[in-house]
């Protein structure tokens, strides 16, 4: 009977001991990295035989309300994502501090709370106006001399003017839907644009004034030009029915000339096989030359303080520092690490030319998620889809665009 009550015992704690091991949960945002993550995550279980479940949300299914839900459902993710102040702000009661962790001791881009560390940087990426050359070399366009609004105006306007002859669909694959979830392209990455475009890393003028309530009306004039310059030259389908994969196709097979996406987009993009050599140009919206793209980490992984800690802070120190995770970062992922002692380089395109402005010093900050929570994707993103539509001009567009900034401050 002692034997029997100590096999069962036995068996007991060995079944919790596998349920602790499955509490390995992480909620991420790449939708197009899906695949790769969960294959890692396959590969980190046989490796050290953790568990890893994850859970995603983001292109067409917004990340936070995924990520609200998860919090809500009782059982707390152990890492999730944070894309800067707002998200840090809404969750730090439940962040852990990473300082002193290994995978620190290998980048200067981790998120921080004065001297804590307290976010692992997901990546560095970038993102510009994507470029098919071949379709630009046909109509004579150097994409070097895209550094000014009115060089954008004379070639999306020549290219447009040669649709039949080059095979395009539109000029510009641009998508700004809220039914199918993409204001963020708009209302995050593209206001972003007026945000850093011209200034030095780290300079915080413009996004501080509009913290206030305020913008420089020049400059927002100038940004609220360019956009109606985007619109104009995109399919009005595309730009409110559109989806991220819908968006990507068209640029792949050849029917859109340029690529409002980032290089988050590599995997799916060599999944389409384009036969065509593709780089950045810049979002060039001044009247004045602007030249780089737009280089930042988007997305910090946090722990859950409160949750399976210490095997969440070991999974980011062996993706950071083992032979496993650069191999998944760089080429199952395509993603541009933000770690010193990853020596592997992308050879996909948009990542490859993310480099290249970086390794140049031609890069602009990201400091888009240093608006109120919300405001980007709602706020401003329903503004962009009225544009979008037709139900108003540029200057109401511009207009309206004030006064959602001003309601900032009140």
């Amino acid at each position: 009977m002692k034997k029997l009550v100590a096999m069962v015992l036995t068996l007991v704690m060995a079944l919790m001991s596998v349920s602790a091991l499955a509490d390995l949960v992480i909620c991420q945002n790449k939708v197009e990295i899906t695949q790769q993550m969960e294959e890692y995550a396959k590969l980190y279980t046989e490796k050290t035989g953790v568990p890893v479940k994850v859970i995603t949300g983001g292109g067409s299914s917004d990340y936070n309300t995924v990520l609200k839900s998860e919090m809500a459902s009782g059982r707390e993710p152990d890492i999730w994502v944070i894309e800067g102040p707002s998200g840090y702000e809404l969750w730090k009661d439940k962040i852990a501090d990473q300082t002193g962790a290994e995978w620190t001791k290998y980048t200067a881009a981790a998120y921080m709370d004065g001297d804590k560390v307290v976010g692992f940087p997901v990546s560095v990426e970038g993102y510009g106006l994507a470029y098919n050359k071949n379709i630009l070399d046909k109509a004579g366009i150097d994409p070097a001399t895209l550094t000014n609004r009115n060089a954008y105006a004379e070639a999306f306007a020549k290219l447009d003017s040669m649709k039949e002859e080059l095979g395009l669909d539109m000029v510009v694959a641009m998508v700004a839907g809220t039914t199918t979830g993409m204001t963020w392209v708009t209302g995050l990455h593209n206001f972003n644009v007026y945000l850093t475009v011209g200034n030095e890393r780290n300079d915080t003028t413009i996004i501080d004034k509009v913290l206030a309530g305020e913008v420089v009306p020049d400059r927002f004039h100038q940004y609220c030009q360019y956009v109606d310059l985007i619109f104009k030259y995109s399919d009005p389908d595309m730009l409110l029915n559109g989806t991220q994969d819908s968006q990507l196709a068209a640029f792949a097979n050849g029917k859109a000339a340029f690529y409002h996406q980032g290089n988050w987009m590599d995997p799916s993009l060599v999944a389409l096989n384009p036969d065509f050599e593709i780089a950045y140009a810049p979002h060039a919206f001044l009247d004045t030359d602007t030249d780089g793209i737009l280089v930042n980490p988007p997305s910090w992984y946090v722990v859950n303080e409160n949750g399976n800690k210490e095997e969440a802070l070991a999974y980011l120190n062996y993706l950071a520092t083992s032979e496993d995770g650069a191999d998944y970062m760089v080429n199952k992922a395509a993603m541009v690490p933000a770690f010193t002692n990853v020596t592997l380089t992308p050879a996909t395109p948009l990542s490859k030319s993310v480099m290249e402005w970086n390794a140049a010093g031609k890069t602009y900050d990201w400091q888009q998620y240093k608006l109120p929570d919300g405001f980007g994707m709602g706020t401003l993103g329903a503004i962009y889809e009225l544009f979008a539509s037709g139900a108003i001009d540029v200057d109401q567009f511009e207009a309206m665009m004030i006064d959602a900034i001003k309601g900032i401050a009140k």
